[in-house]
Formats: structure tokens, C-alpha cells, sequence
């Protein structure tokens, strides 16, 4: 994978639809905001549908 996904945690609103969508890439952290754990967890397909239902765009792609 030449990219992998990051979590404006600012921006997170803690929603749970990236969690939900990708549960081996994204996790909620110990405050409650969703964060990357294992790029690896999903496809990059997987990994955008997560992105592009994100309410607040706080995951996107870092090259």
C-alpha cells in the first residue's frame, strides 16, 4: 500500500462509521476518537468507502 489513511482527531466527532466499515483499520482511542491502528486491516477500496462516509471528512489519505 503506497498510502495509508490518517484521522483528523480535531475533526473526529467520534460518529463510529469508520470503526464500523473498516474494524481492522480504525479503532476508537482512550478518548474516544476514532484513530488508524492497522493500515493494513483493509483494502484500499474498504478504506474509502470508510473516507467518503466520514460526516465530517476527517480521514484522509497521506501519501
Amino acid at each position: 500500500m503506497t498510502r495509508t489513511p490518517q484521522v483528523d482527531q480535531e475533526a473526529c466527532i467520534s460518529c463510529g462509521l469508520c470503526v464500523s466499515t473498516c474494524p481492522g483499520v480504525f479503532k476508537f482511542n482512550e478518548s474516544g476518537k476514532s484513530e488508524v491502528y492497522d493500515a493494513a486491516g483493509a483494502t484500499e477500496r474498504e478504506i474509502q468507502q470508510a473516507i467518503d462516509g466520514c460526516p465530517v471528512q476527517a480521514i484522509s489519505w497521506k501519501e
